[in-house]
């Protein structure tokens, strides 16, 4: 519930920035490969550099959780892959060869057998023979067999994984009225239903309360939900519990960066990290988080733990995530700006008083630099990060808020002359005013739905977060996004400096309508409904605001020459729309009222104009971009002198397969079958 992620090739970059560096690596399937720098590394003090290069390593050692967590065969899929790639001495000119290179690719980039997105299964562009044939005729290495497994047991057991439609279809089913985890592969869950979910975890809460728990914990956050003879039980990530050996390796990078903490604070907050790894204990994470979050003056920070919970059709369960990062200075004041009037903010928003905070309490914002990217934020990447989740956090000791400056940069960079905006905005005005303001524009937004927007507001008494359940996760991004809207339009912006022409916001509404309507249907299939939550939050945002604009025609559909445009007529307008569903939005989590929710998201956001997505796939197919994008990783090199490290070197590889092919070799820690 804390993310932002790019609505990629949407946002057109200044026309003005160029830079030779190469951010755009390869293209293939519906991906794009990308590089992104590391601006300022070079100006870091020694002991920053080595902290950087620690975290680093341990943002890479949790990378096969991640596959594990998406799907139970991901790593026996992956490792399959990677046993051909590096063994098989037939043609690899072939078509059909090149065919499994890109499905290989696409297993990297999604963390496993299920499109990251959408996560719809999907399928290599090769025969079921060819692909038993890669196998059988692939004698280096080994493959991920079973002990005693034969080779045809072995092929028997993974060639359904991979090509049967019927197996495994979607990683997160949110299909109403079926059972949400009988109809999900992710690996939160074995052989438990939903209402067994459900009772569980309501027991687990009640019994807190029973016994005087002040606050409730995240429970199931950390752990994997089993029924073993009969008994649901959960099985805890930690050191000596599930995925022990890859928390063994994150510990160790912990351990060693808080030898190197820029100060006391900041070692407190790894020692208390490491603590919970340790003892997978809920009261240990929270307790990391209050101290996280009062952690202001470093310079350098990370996130790093089992923290989003979209991966969970319940909305409960947490992927394994981590982001190292530092302080871009100068854009920071732009953050901080917006951070240091939360209260007005908050006093002045159109929701009810009731559910408005009467204190803002540890507001944080500032841009950052990303140095490193893994699990769940890599190769795919938000752009903006709201943490920590836990409500009760939020209020009493505040939150993080971050815009990645460089991430957004390299997206700008690799999108330059793509014809995207020039192919779906309605007019030479939204062209120039995209032009000129799109870049900022996106930023403040992304500022604004971080900095404030997930931070705003409050639940009443006796709602304790969970009730919106499914939709939690669509409703709580489009309250941020709503905030975000709202006040972008705001002149306090323009009081405080952080624009000055009124294109800013009107450039953002026009691209936020645009998208939601059209463009980002480029990324779902035909005959598809809308099932990731920040999809489902643009559409339910752009379709609810056309309905209750359109008496006074606010934003209207326009055909020209046999193509839809989506034109906004009154800016103004369109802002009082964004106050009024904001309002309700936020009703609807503070009083944790799940019909109203559920009606909304299954109103407005989850179908699909399908006379419309034929034509919008037809004139994006045109452009050959690729809908979504993701990165390589810089590479931190220690230079050592006598066994002591004397400096840290950046490297910027552009080989995608290399890099992968060398994190399957050196940061894998996990069995195949856990």
């Amino acid at each position: 519930m804390s993310v932002v992620f790019s609505a990629c090739n949407q946002k057109p970059a200044e026309e003005s920035r160029q830079d030779d560096f190469n951010f755009l690596v390869e293209q293939f399937a519906d991906l794009k490969i990308m590089r992104y720098k590391v601006p300022e590394f070079e100006n870091l003090t020694l002991k920053q550099k080595e902290l950087v290069y620690y975290l680093s390593q341990a943002a890479l050692a949790g990378r096969d959780i991640l596959f594990d967590q998406n799907y139970k065969y991901n790593l026996a899929v992956r490792r399959t892959l990677e046993n051909i790639v590096e063994h098989y001495p037939g043609d690899r000119e072939s078509e059909d060869f090149r065919n499994f290179m890109v499905y290989t690719k696409r297993v990297w980039f999604s963390n496993g057998i299920h499109h990251h997105y959408s996560k719809d299964k999907f399928f290599p562009a090769v025969s079921r023979e060819y692909f038993e044939k890669l196998i059988r005729e692939t004698a280096g290495g080994s493959f991920p067999m079973r002990e005693g497994q034969s080779p045809d047991e072995f092929i028997s057991e993974i060639m359904p994984v991979i090509f049967d439609p019927a197996v495994a279809p979607k990683a997160v089913s949110q299909e109403a009225g079926k059972d949400l985890l009988l109809n999900s592969a992710c690996n939160f869950y074995e052989g438990v239903t939903e209402k067994e979910a459900e009772e569980f975890y309501k027991k687990l809460k009640s019994d807190a309360v029973k016994q005087g728990a002040d606050t409730l914990l995240s429970f199931g956050l950390n752990s994997k939900l089993v029924k073993r003879d009969g008994v649901v039980t959960e099985e805890v990530y930690r050191l000596g519990g599930l995925y022990s050996k890859a928390i063994e390796k994150i510990v160790f990078w912990l351990q060693k960066a808080a030898g190197v903490a820029e100060n006391d604070l900041q070692k407190a907050v790894i020692e208390s990290l490491i603590r919970y790894y340790e003892t997978g204990d809920l009261k240990v994470w929270d307790e990391y988080n209050v101290l996280w979050v009062q952690d202001l003056d470093s310079h350098i920070d990370f996130v790093n733990g089992f923290i989003e919970n979209y991966g969970d059709p319940l909305g409960l369960k947490a992927t394994w995530e981590s982001v190292v990062n530092f302080k871009d200075l100068e854009a920071t004041k732009r953050a901080q700006l917006i951070s240091e009037n939360a209260q007005w903010f908050e006093d002045h928003s159109p929701v009810e008083a009731r559910f408005r905070k009467k204190e803002v309490k540890g507001v944080s914002a500032k841009v950052i630099t990303a140095a490193q990217l893994g699990g769940d934020c890599y190769p795919a990447t938000p752009i903006g990060i709201n943490l920590p989740n836990a409500d009760w956090i939020r209020k009493e000791h505040g939150s993080k808020s971050v815009t990645i400056e460089n991430i957004t940069y390299a997206y700008d960079q690799a999108s330059l002359g793509n014809g995207m905006i020039e192919e779906f905005a309605g007019s030479d005005e939204e062209i120039a005013l995209a032009k000129a303001y799109g870049s900022l524009a996106s930023n403040l937004h992304t500022d604004l739905h971080e900095c404030l927007g997930h931070g705003s507001g409050q639940l009443l008494p006796g709602t304790v977060g969970d009730e919106l359940k499914n939709y939690g996760s669509p409703l709580e991004e489009a309250r941020a996004d709503l905030f975000a809207l709202y006040y972008i339009a705001d002149p306090k912006l323009m009081e405080l400096g952080l624009y000055d022409n009124e294109g800013v916001y009107k450039a953002e509404y026009n691209s936020y309508i645009r998208n939601g309507l059209m463009t980002q249907l480029t990324r779902i299939e035909p005959g598809k409904t809308i099932e990731q939550a920040h999809m489902r939050c643009r559409q339910l945002i752009a379709a609810w605001s056309y309905e209750l604009g359109k008496e006074s025609n606010v934003i209207e559909k326009v055909v020209k020459e046999n193509k839809t445009y989506v034109k906004v007529n009154d800016h103004p307008a369109l802002r009082k729309i964004f106050g009024e569903m904001l309002a309700e939005i936020q009703r609807i989590k503070s009083e944790g009222d799940y019909e109203a929710g559920r009606n909304l998201i299954e109103k407005y956001a989850v179908q699909v104009d399908q006379e419309l997505h034929r034509e919008v796939l037809e004139r994006f197919s045109k452009l050959n971009i690729a809908p979504y994008g993701g990165f390589i990783n810089p590479v931190f090199v220690p230079v050592t002198e006598n066994g002591k490290i004397v400096d840290v070197k950046v490297e910027y590889p552009d080989n995608y397969t290399g890099q992968m092919m060398d994190y399957s070799k050196n940061q894998s820690f996990l069995p195949t079958y856990n």
